[in-house]
């Protein structure tokens, strides 16, 4: 599969959360089906399923010791899809600064001059109480 055909099935594999939480407790240790069922509100069925995508996905390899079948992540995709998103990162924080850049410039041209900075002078208004107390 070409690298971005394989980047297309990492993030369809990484876009459900039930996947999501299984590579998190891989990243702390390998661990059975029975294992990662544990923690989740799903059947091991249901979590076999998902460990069949994530291994199809790349994210995740599965060995088998006797009766054992340990389950592992695997960093490489993770890597290519995090190293994906950091070009995108880069290209946001570019235009954010210019943005940034662009909107400073455009505040300090519509700062007042030092001559009309003072401008005319107002007049104050009075308290409707202050207006009443002349009159009388």
């Amino acid at each position: 599969m070409s690298g971005s055909d394989q980047l297309s099935v990492v993030f369809s594999a990484l876009a459900d959360p039930t996947r999501r939480a299984i590579l998190a407790e891989l990243a702390d240790r390998d661990a059975t089906v029975t294992e990662l069922t544990a923690p989740l509100p799903i059947s091991m069925p249901a979590v076999s399923r998902h460990l069949n995508a994530l291994e199809r996905a790349g994210l995740i390899s599965r060995t088998r010791s006797g009766k054992l079948r340990m389950s592992r992540i695997e960093a490489a995709p993770l890597r290519e899809a995090a190293e994906w998103i950091e070009h995108y990162r880069r290209f946001w924080d570019t235009s954010l600064t210019r943005l940034d850049a662009h909107l400073a410039a455009v505040q300090a041209a519509d700062r007042p001059t030092d001559r009309t900075a003072h401008g005319p002078a107002i007049p104050d208004r009075e308290s409707p109480s202050k207006a009443h107390d002349k009159e009388n």
